[in-house]
């Protein structure tokens, strides 16, 4: 074995299942073919969507393209240009067509890059991607490069304009591109390159496709699966003194001029190759695979129909799972998972994943990542740990969500220790959100400031601050005391919405408050006591303008405490400034309340009586519930318009509750 070898891994049964899985999912029968629409399953889908690179590309290292670096969205050439030749790190996003000038000019790409289309649309056009010598760790993922071919100029014999090229390189990736009318090469790995995977292509309308060689040395290890190979002559690919080259679950079809009878072929081991062929699909293929007397070729489990010439096997070449582990389609469910998954995904572009720790050192490295303005969705993905640390989300970054990546919200804590008195309720927030459309999820939000331990005027201690419009939590804690979880807006009379779903808020005074609309469903609220016989404290304290309808509505929900009966309020109207145009408004309704809510659930504020603001409830339950002259029920007509839809629509008609996840 070489040095980048492992140790060989068994084919457990559990692999055989789920591919067994796959074939009853894809509804195939023991030589048939799954029809395109059958691989929209969830079993289908599965795994198809990391954004690490594996095979080849995944050893020695890895590689992990422009992680730990800076986010952009390119749109022209000179742009491209820039960021992708740039010495420090980046993931550039190309947005929409770049028509490169002139005709067949080179992009040079260096280190440490991803590119990458945003959406499916993503384009180069009339040019090429090209990596000189020494460079390692890209990754160029879901782009369209095509039409660098000249009119009539099928041969290409006086042209070399490939679609990406790269010489004597290492570690890259090239996943879900869609090559097509390229001259010559769409893709061209050249002597030496090694650590190389190339994943999920559609290789279309061409002559040389994909090369690999233009060397006498045998180094380069290449991993080649999922691929389309259609209407291409020759290249498909051609593997010229490759250490390793593994190629499985490729599909190639309707190859162009098949009456020529030597040029015209898929795969060839050339040179002192090694190359291992599994259940890939071959249909109407001259020549499908062939090596010459001094290279080697391993085939198992491929499908052959109206294939015609050679199909040559000879050697023992090597065994892949010496060196990486691998799912393994069945061939038969090849044409259509190709078919379906193969080139640019709007679902791979649509959001760039930057991950903690591994990519970036903390959760605020990576939010500084993100390109100011950005339009297009950035996942922070959060390992399980403790981080503790301030996260300020601004304005200027919408569109970011912030995942926990642990099994439950549990594991992936984010929490800071600071109280109002060491910078204001505002600059006591472990985490404070300004942008809008931010979601958070699978995660807890702490600040563990101990009151008991200090005595300050100004126990404050919040553990999320929100301003931005359209901001959602899903399973998430916010763990605190006083003021636990503020949703406000930029200025009163801007209204921001909030929706929290399946998530747990625990505190003791007005720990859920401020003047954003906000819907909190299906959740778990505690009210902590403070050790009081008589009033240990107000779950919220809304400050919603008065020419808002909609402030807090708290529905399908659990209220519980560990508080004597009662001793807590529902909740008071917060003046902020004593400003008389924040007129709280809160509904609860269909939710369960404790012995520990008080009998007149409502209170004062600052001199403002509770009886001015806009408290009510709706059909509560539990032994804390009521009705009394002190407890205004609202109506079921007035119910009726005072939904989770109603609090969040907007004029957007924003939906956040009815989105799929």
């Amino acid at each position: 074995m070489t040095h980048f070898q492992s140790k060989r891994l068994p084919r457990p049964a559990v692999v055989l299942a789920a591919v067994a899985g796959l074939v009853a999912a894809l509804g195939l029968g023991a030589v048939g073919e799954a029809k395109a629409a059958d691989v929209t399953t969830e079993a289908a889908v599965a795994d198809r969507w990391t954004d690490r690179a594996h095979g080849f590309a995944s050893l020695a290292g890895g590689t992990t393209g422009g992680a730990g670096g800076k986010v952009v969205t390119v749109t022209d050439q000179a742009s491209l240009a820039k960021y992708a030749g740039a010495e420090e790190p980046y993931v550039i996003r190309v947005a929409g067509s770049i028509a490169v000038e002139p005709f067949g000019a080179d992009i040079v790409v260096a280190s440490d890059k991803t590119v990458i289309g945003v959406g499916d649309t993503g384009e180069i056009v009339h040019g090429e991607l090209h990596l000189n010598p020494g460079t390692h760790n890209v990754i160029i993922r879901n782009l369209t490069i095509r039409d660098s071919a000249i009119e009539g100029n099928w041969d290409c014999k006086d042209t070399d304009f490939d679609g990406i090229q790269m010489d004597t390189v290492h570690h890259v990736w090239v996943d879900h591109n869609r090559f097509s009318n390229i001259c010559d090469g769409q893709l061209d790995v050249r002597k030496d390159s090694e650590y190389v995977t190339v994943s999920y292509n559609r290789f279309e309308n061409n002559n040389k496709t994909f090369g690999l060689g233009w060397t006498t040395n045998v180094k380069t290890q290449i991993t080649i699966d999922h691929n389309l190979f259609a209407h291409t002559k020759q290249r498909n690919p051609s593997v010229d003194n490759a250490a390793y080259a593994h190629l499985y679950n490729n599909y190639l079809t309707a190859q162009a001029d098949p009456g020529d009878p030597v040029w015209t072929y898929g795969n060839w081991s050339r040179g002192r190759t090694k190359m291992v062929i599994e259940n890939s699909y071959y249909r109407d293929v001259q020549h499908p695979y062939q090596a010459d007397t001094t290279a080697e070729l391993v085939e198992r489990g491929s499908i052959l129909r109206n294939t015609t010439g050679r199909h040559e096997e000879w050697g023992t070449a090597f065994e892949p799972r010496d060196f990486y582990p691998y799912r393994l389609d069945p061939a038969a469910a090849v044409p259509a998972l190709v078919s379906r998954f193969s080139g640019p995904q709007k679902r791979i572009g649509d959001s760039v994943t930057l991950r903690v720790p591994g990519d970036y050192p903390t959760v605020q490295s990576a939010v500084d990542a993100v390109p100011e303005g950005n339009a297009s969705a950035v996942t922070v993905a959060v390992a399980p740990g403790t981080y503790r640390e301030k996260v300020f989300i601004p304005a200027t970054k919408p569109n970011i969500l912030l995942r926990g990546t642990g099994q439950d919200r549990s594991d992936t804590v984010i929490v800071y220790d600071t109280p109002a008195a060491y910078g204001g309720s505002t600059g006591s927030a472990t985490v404070r959100i300004a942008a809008n459309d931010v979601t958070a999820r699978n995660l807890t939000f702490s600040n563990d400031f101990d009151e008991a331990a200090h005595e300050l005027n100004g126990e404050q201690a919040l553990a999320v601050k929100t301003t931005g419009d359209r901001i959602v939590f899903e399973d998430t804690a916010f763990l605190g005391n006083q003021d636990t979880l503020m949703t406000d807006s930029p200025k009163l009379d801007v209204i921001s919405r909030v929706y929290i779903r399946d998530s747990y808020i625990e505190g003791d005074v007005d720990f859920v408050y401020g003047r954003a609309t906000t819907v909190i469903e299906r959740s778990v609220i505690r009210a902590l006591s403070r050790g009081s016989a008589t009033n240990n404290g107000y779950i919220t304290a809304a400050s919603t303008w008065t020419g808002n309808p909609y402030g807090f509505l708290i529905t399908r929900s659990r209220i519980v405490s560990d508080a004597p009966a009662g001793t807590f309020h529902l909740g008071r109207p917060w003046h902020p400034g004593g400003e008389p145009a924040a007129v709280a408004q809160v509904l609860i309704r269909d939710t369960e309340l404790p012995a520990a809510v008080k009998s007149a659930p409502w209170t004062d504020m600052s001199g403002f009586s509770w009886r001015d603001a806009r408290f009510a409830e709706y059909r509560n339950f539990g032994p804390g519930a009521g009705v009394t002259a002190d407890r205004p029920q609202m109506s079921d007509a007035d119910a009726r318009t005072h939904t989770v839809a109603h609090y969040l629509k907007g004029t957007d008609d924003w939906a956040p509750y009815a989105r799929d996840h």
